[in-house]
């Protein structure tokens, strides 16, 4: 490699290495492109935030305190344990270790593909060209024939709250913790901030969320969101609507609320705002890219910016998502290497992993309606689930959204235990534009969760089996 004015030819470059990035890098290689991937953090980040300090750490230390939960719940049903004792400076370790050894299974996939890894940080300076600054600040250059944005994003500061990762956190910070703070308060009511929220209340805290609007889960339909809430108060969090955090005084949070101010006891202050794209220190304006409102790149169905970059992920409109990302990615590699690739949104899937989990797809009965559309609505409780009665679980449901004049499955919808999982389900019928009548006709083993679906079938058909139609 050339350093200094002159640069290193590149056939394609992909700029991040999160599940967006690698993902788009492996499908070039499988396509015969030779790919040149750049990250911040070195072999050592692949996968992202999502893999090393979101997605998959959050869901383990779900997992964890799912687990002690459920060990004090099932008491009734026959189970004693003498005390549940967590440590989270061991979860710590076996945090790191499950990251570590998922990152280098992508770097192994990379490698495989004779994709090559830079470790550094990117800056277009040209629309055929980047320069990347290393840790050892040198400046390398590339000049691409196409090339791939998938920098991610981070968490909103809050003016007044600045994230120093001891006594105000961000999620990564919040899941680095060795230990179970007593009292914490988690600013921001949608699914970070909930999720982790009732992670930490399962462990032992005691949990306030402060939330601006005037629900919980904002980006949902509320409809959804009922179990969800009734959970928090069984589990004695206390969630203050129409709330804003000011500052920190002492040992607490002063927060202003309908009826003024007041304070929050908070060993620990959790800022789960949302978050926004890594887009500003790129240099896109160099490179032609049109950047619209909140930094986010804008994309054509082909997901290319311009008639050589692509961009995809956070970076770009819609849901910030992984499995978003994922999928783009391939349109993204299909596209610039001259296949015919276009993405469609209309079935992505979002999860929640609160308590119980949240499965969505697809249009709710008021979007339905919305869009000029006459839906037909049924909704399977889950306390009629001989398997969710197993699992002592009956607050929730599976309802499906049919369109009255197709017949065709167009929204599924999910609360209850492993929703996240069953949703997928939801997404095949939609994508395969099945009816209810086809869904009903699907077997579904018992006794399993996934039961619920071939009964809001049934209950759409007018002939349920375990619910009165």
């Amino acid at each position: 490699m050339v350093v200094g004015e002159f640069a290193d030819a590149v056939d394609l470059l992909v700029l991040g290495g999160g599940p967006g990035g690698y993902a788009a890098a492996i499908r070039a290689a499988q396509l015969g492109r030779k790919v040149t991937l750049v990250e911040r953090a070195g072999a050592a980040g692949l996968g992202g935030v999502c893999l090393q300090v979101g997605c998959i750490p959050s869901k383990a230390l779900i997992e964890l305190a799912d687990a002690a939960q459920r060990t004090r719940d099932l008491h009734a049903a026959g189970l004693s344990v003498d005390g549940v004792a967590v440590s989270l400076e061991r979860f710590q370790a076996w945090r790191g270790e499950l990251c570590a050894r998922l990152a280098r299974g992508v770097g192994e996939l990379l490698a495989k593909g004779e994709v090559r890894i830079v470790h550094g940080e990117a800056r277009f300076n040209r629309p055929d060209r980047v320069a990347v600054r290393t840790p050892d600040d040198r400046a390398l250059f590339f000049e691409f024939q196409h090339a791939i944005v998938a920098t991610g994003s981070r968490p909103v500061d809050l003016p007044g709250l600045r994230v120093d990762d001891e006594r105000v956190l961000d999620s990564a910070g919040a899941l680095a913790l060795t230990r179970t703070p007593k009292t914490v308060a988690v600013v921001g009511a949608g699914y970070i901030g909930l999720e982790l929220g009732t992670a930490l209340a399962k462990l032992g805290a005691r949990v306030t969320v402060v939330e601006a609007l005037d629900r919980v889960l904002p980006s949902i339909d509320e409809s959804l969101t009922a179990p969800v809430r009734r959970r928090l108060r069984a589990l004695g969090v206390d969630v203050r609507l129409r709330t804003t955090a000011e500052r920190i005084e002492g040992d607490s949070l002063v927060v202003a609320g309908p009826d003024g101010e007041d304070r929050v006891e908070a060993e620990r202050v959790i800022v789960a705002v949302g978050r926004i794209p890594n887009t500003e220190e790129l240099g896109l304006a160099a490179a032609g890219i049109p950047v619209g409102e909140g930094g986010l790149i804008e994309v054509g169905e082909d997901m290319r910016a311009t008639e050589r970059i692509a961009a995809i992920g956070d970076v770009v409109a819609g849901p910030a998502l992984a499995h978003k990302a994922t999928a783009e990615a391939a349109v993204a590699a299909e596209a610039l290497s001259g296949l015919p690739a276009a993405f469609d949104a209309r079935a992505v899937p979002e999860v929640i992993f609160t308590d119980p989990e949240i499965g969505t797809v697809g249009l709710t009965e008021d979007q339905a309606r919305a869009a000029g559309l006459d839906p037909v609505v049924a909704t399977f409780p889950l306390a009629a689930s001989g398997r969710a009665g197993t699992l002592d679980a009956r607050d929730g449901f599976t309802r499906l959204v049919t369109d009255r004049a197709t017949d065709r499955v167009i929204g599924v919808h999910i609360v209850g235990p492993h929703a996240s999982e069953l949703v997928a389900g939801g997404a095949l019928a939609i994508e395969l534009m099945a009816s209810p009548g086809d869904v009903a006709a699907t077997i579904h083993p018992h006794p399993t969760l996934s039961e619920g679906l071939h009964e809001a079938a049934a209950l759409a058909l007018g002939h349920p089996i375990h619910v009165s139609g």
